[in-house]
């Protein structure tokens, strides 16, 4: 037996525990939903014991499915910057704060100047932004000090499965490193960072690399779970890196293209690079460095123009917009419905439509938005690449977008590459059961695991040649729109509301 590990990937919306065999096939999938909390404007909550409800209930309809005896280790991915205060009986003390959580603006604003904008860039390798936790935390420290102090541990949703699963206050540093309180050269706490976060040192989880075992099940949770006392519980990687090593990129030559809500690009550095262009993380096989692109707003914007133009359905839209000429007849989008990250970080900055006429219907929008998807896209790779050592020579799509023919051409053309597209549908759950394989000794490393457990791409996408040069000379104009909007969006957010 033992021939089977678990993935599991714990998301902003829910619990899935994913059994996967040695070459990486899925067996089963179960999937356990969670609510989220919007209090108040920016901000974004959950309770934690939500998470663990979710989590008892994936893995024991996995262990019924499949049989305890089969089940060789599990690992975690997750919700990346999300994060909670326990108290010593592992007890929540706050709601868990989330990643989209935007209330620390004035915090991100306010750690820029005291320590230098560039400084926490360096050391953390994240730009100030209020997704990475560390400003959360200095927000809980003016406004809820209390809990701050009182708190035996912060901990993400990585630690606190961990925590609950096994008794250790244990995590990876691929988990921990997206809360911004980590030297990302060293894969250490950063003590100016957890000073200024308002914690202590001693409040804070033991690193591990990606891919240890944190520690074996404990009899109570092996009872609630049907799984077997001593279960290895394996240190996994927070959603992102997980996705990128599901999809099998782990070393030079391969990048990864995530087309959901938001879009998410990554690449493999053998070394610490830092810039506005993307935010380095720690690599989920412990070996090197991640370099990641996200644009907020992504196939979420499809949906934007089938509400807003009361159309049938996007596939309805996109059989439209196939007739439509490159260019979208002078139409040009600025895909920031939901602010700007990499690379110019800008909360301010919104969407922008130019060159509208009474000529232009819906089908218009609709490939404009998909061209200007693919402009920012093609911005964030050249960055991202020219850090990384030159344009890997293979990108892997996944996620929903990559079920839009029309945004997949409009996408390798502009990017000048051909796409493959990954037959994985639960990338993270996957990177996860990789970490898992490699830590008992299926695989002699992280990236053997991958190596094994990939499944070769279904299908390639080639760019349109009349089209890649046209791309390039409007890719040009659409390099100019942020700048000529930065300050009307700065100015229209400081006059707010009547």
């Amino acid at each position: 037996m033992d021939d089977v590990v678990i993935g599991i990937d714990a998301s902003t919306t829910a619990v899935k525990a994913i059994a996967f065999t040695r070459d990486g096939k899925e067996l089963f999938q179960a999937r356990e939903t969670y609510p989220l909390s919007n209090p108040r404007p920016g901000h974004f909550e959950q309770d934690a014991e939500h998470w663990w409800t979710a989590l008892l209930g994936a893995l024991k309809a996995v262990t019924d499915k499949v049989g305890a005896a089969r089940v060789a280790a599990i690992a975690i991915a997750h919700q990346r910057e999300t994060f909670t205060l326990i108290d010593s009986a592992g007890k929540p003390l706050i709601p868990a704060i989330l990643w989209l959580d935007e209330r620390a603006r004035p915090q991100v604003a306010r750690l820029s100047a005291e320590l230098g904008r560039e400084a926490i860039r360096d050391w953390s390798g994240k730009p100030p932004d209020p997704t990475p936790a560390l400003y959360a935390i200095a927000w809980l420290a003016e406004h809820q000090p209390q809990a701050l102090t009182k708190a035996a541990a912060l901990v993400d949703v990585h630690v606190f499965f961990v925590h609950r699963l096994t008794g250790r206050l244990v995590t990876s540093t691929a988990s921990a490193d997206p809360l911004g309180l980590i030297d990302i050269a060293e894969g250490a706490w950063h003590p100016r960072l957890v000073e200024a976060a308002g914690l202590r040192l001693e409040q804070l989880p033991e690193l591990v690399a990606p891919g240890t075992v944190c520690g074996g099940l404990t009899e109570s949770v092996a009872r609630l779970t049907g799984l077997r006392a001593g279960t290895p519980v394996v240190a996994g990687a927070g959603d992102g890196q997980a996705m990128g090593l599901g999809m099998g990129v782990h070393g030079a030559g391969k990048s990864y293209l995530s087309l959901g809500s938001g879009v998410v690009s990554g690449c493999h550095s053998g070394t610490v690079a830092t810039s506005d262009a993307f935010r380095t993380l720690v690599s989920p096989t412990g070996s090197g460095f991640m370099l990641e692109t996200v644009l907020r707003s992504g196939m979420q914007l499809v949906d934007w123009i089938v509400r807003t133009t009361n159309s049938a359905s996007a596939a309805a839209l996109e059989k439209a917009a196939v007739d439509v000429a490159a260019g979208s007849d002078g139409l040009l989008v600025m895909p920031y419905w939901a602010g700007v990250m990499s690379p110019y970080w800008d909360g301010a900055a919104r969407g922008a439509i130019v060159g509208l006429s009474l000529d232009h219907e819906p089908k218009h929008l609709f490939r404009a938005v998909l061209e200007g998807i693919a402009f920012e896209q093609a911005i964030a790779s050249e960055a991202m690449e020219a850090q990384a050592g030159g344009k890997p020579t293979a990108m892997i799509a996944a996620g929903g977008g990559t079920n839009s023919a029309l945004l997949m051409r409009i996408m390798a053309s502009v990017l000048e590459r051909p796409l493959s597209v990954s037959p994985v549908n639960e990338a993270a759950a996957l990177g996860a059961a990789m970490l898992a394989a490699s830590a008992i000794g299926w695989f002699a490393s992280p990236e053997a695991a991958a190596e094994a457990m990939t499944a070769a791409p279904t299908r390639h996408v080639e760019p349109v040649g009349e089209l890649v040069s046209f791309y390039r000379t409007r890719k040009d104009i659409y390099r100019d729109l942020y700048h000529a909007t930065r300050d009307i969006h700065a100015r229209l957010g400081e006059v707010g509301h009547v």
